[in-house]
């Protein structure tokens, strides 16, 4: 296979998983509205389990379920249940494309944290892309002209955990079985989640039980698309593609839930967005100063599905 081919089989991958994870969202949307994001999220991580174990079990080494760092592993798996809910509940109550205008914080935010962790030496135009990316965060967020809610909150809170994860796991991923790195998150959910059931526990009808369902199985097969569009393209031309999902986003927005985004988010998402390419774009140069290359290497900006597999 040629090398174009290639890329553009990976672009089709990295499209149809986002285009996935835009739909996982919608039913995430749906439910949020009668169930509490617990219950949902206990559901839909048992569920997804199913059809990770099938991976888990195929990586037969010799203490693989035996973490190198398990206070850092420990610390990853927390960040991925708490960005995990913080995304639900966001989704729940806010319009998918506001949701997604702060989500796409996450590039600038691992750009910030892979310094103090990674050690990552950041020089003036990434920092300046940070700025800007900023400004269009507040530009989304308009504090004094709108009220900033418990949402918003949670989606920022989302990114941040979400940047926090996929930094820990550039630290520790290459000393630590990928099985490890699934399984521990995925555990923390299932008994974090049930225990809060007895407090939050509706009993769901066949329909939202299904749904509940295909929101964990949508989240594997996301994963898996994304990561077959890095085993086929290169990172620099797979990254910008999660941007498409505020396409889907403001598509199923109007069509599902009569959401129209007014312009302020519009703009904000736009720089935003730029701000996040220019970020990868930085990363992917053949002279890049970045030692790291920490957004470049996230094989999946996804940690708030809680499913997420690792680079590989």
């Amino acid at each position: 296979m040629s090398a174009q081919n290639s890329t553009l089989r990976g672009l089709a991958f990295a499209f149809l998983g986002f285009a996935v994870f835009a739909t996982h969202d919608v039913f995430i949307k749906v439910l949020g509205g009668t169930y509490s994001v617990l219950q949902i999220i206990f559901f839909a991580t048992l569920f997804s389990f199913v059809p990770m174990a099938v991976t888990i079990l195929a990586d037969r080494t010799t203490g693989n379920f035996l973490p190198h760092h398990p206070w850092l592993v420990l610390l990853r798996s927390a960040l991925m249940v708490t960005a995990m809910s913080c995304a639900f509940y966001a989704f729940s109550v806010l319009p998918l494309a506001e949701v997604y205008s702060l989500l796409f914080s996450f590039p600038l935010i691992v750009t910030v944290l892979s310094i103090p962790i990674l050690g990552e030496v950041v020089r003036a135009q990434r920092w300046a892309a940070v700025g800007v990316g900023l400004i269009g965060v507040l530009i989304v967020l308009r504090p004094g002209a709108t009220d900033i809610t418990l949402g918003h909150l949670a989606a920022l809170s989302a990114a941040f955990c979400s940047a926090f994860a996929s930094v820990l796991v550039r630290k520790i991923g290459n000393e630590e079985r990928s099985a490890v790195l699934i399984l521990y998150p995925m555990l923390l959910a299932i008994v974090v989640m049930s225990i809060a059931q007895p407090a939050v526990y509706q009993p769901p009808s066949l329909l939202h039980l299904a749904m509940m369902a295909l929101v964990g199985v949508l989240s594997v097969i996301a994963q898996h698309l994304i990561i077959l569009a890095y085993r086929a393209a290169p990172a620099g031309a797979v990254a910008p593609s999660q941007y498409s999902q505020i396409i889907w986003a403001t598509i199923f927005g109007v069509i599902f839930f009569g959401e129209h985004p007014d312009i302020w988010v519009a703009v904000g998402a736009s720089i935003i967005i730029a701000s996040g390419v220019f970020v990868v774009w930085r990363e992917s140069r053949a002279n890049t100063t970045s030692a790291n290359t920490p957004v470049l290497r996230v094989r999946s900006p996804r940690s708030d599905t809680g499913a997420t597999r690792p680079g590989e």
